[in-house]
C-alpha cells in the first residue's frame, strides 16, 4: 500500500510541475504577442486596431484614436499625450513613419492615418507611404523585416522629408 501511495504522490507531484510550467508558458506569450497575429484587421474591428496600437512605438502615450468607418477613404486619427519634453520633431517624424508602416501592413482597408503629437501632426497615406517605400505592405508577414525596412529608409533625412511635405 505504501508503494502505491508514494507513486500517487509522486505522480500528483510531476503532474502539478508540468502544469505550472506550462501555465507560466502561457502567460509569457500572452504579454509578447505576435504583432502579425492582427494581420488582416479592418478599421472597424475597434478592439483589434488598439491591440496594434498597443504594441506600437510610444503606446505608452497614446491616448485616444477615431476610426473613418462610414465613408471611404477609410482612416484614423491617432492623439498621443505629451511624449517627452526633449523629442525633437525628427523622432516625432521617425514615430509617425513607423507606426503607419505597421498598421498598414496589418490594416487591409485604413487608406490615411493622421498622427497628432502635442505640437506636431502629419498625416500619412498608404498611397505615398508604399510608394515612397518602393514596396506593398502587405507583402509583409514578419515584424523584423518590416522593422528593417523602416530603419533603412529612416537613415535617409532627405526621404523622410519628401515623404512628409
Amino acid at each position: 500500500m505504501k508503494k502505491i501511495t508514494k507513486y500517487i504522490f509522486f505522480s500528483l507531484l510531476i503532474l502539478m510541475f508540468i502544469n505550472g510550467c506550462s501555465s507560466d508558458n502561457n502567460e509569457k506569450n500572452t504579454t509578447n504577442e505576435n504583432i502579425f497575429q492582427y494581420e488582416g484587421t479592418l478599421i472597424g474591428d475597434n478592439s483589434a486596431v488598439i491591440n496594434i496600437i498597443g504594441q506600437l512605438q510610444h503606446s505608452e502615450e497614446f491616448n485616444e484614436v477615431s476610426l473613418q468607418t462610414e465613408t471611404e477613404p477609410y482612416g484614423m486619427t491617432l492623439t498621443y499625450n505629451e511624449i517627452d519634453e526633449t523629442m525633437i520633431e525628427e523622432e516625432y517624424e521617425e514615430t509617425a513613419i513607423h507606426n503607419a508602416t505597421f498598421l498598414f501592413a496589418l490594416i487591409d482597408n485604413a487608406q490615411w492615418i493622421t498622427f497628432v503629437f502635442e505640437n506636431d501632426e502629419y498625416k500619412i497615406t498608404k498611397e505615398e507611404l508604399q510608394k515612397w517605400y518602393g514596396k506593398e505592405l502587405s507583402e509583409f508577414n514578419n515584424e523584423e523585416e518590416l522593422k528593417s525596412l523602416v530603419q533603412e529608409q529612416l537613415e535617409d533625412g532627405n526621404k523622410v522629408n519628401q515623404l512628409l511635405n
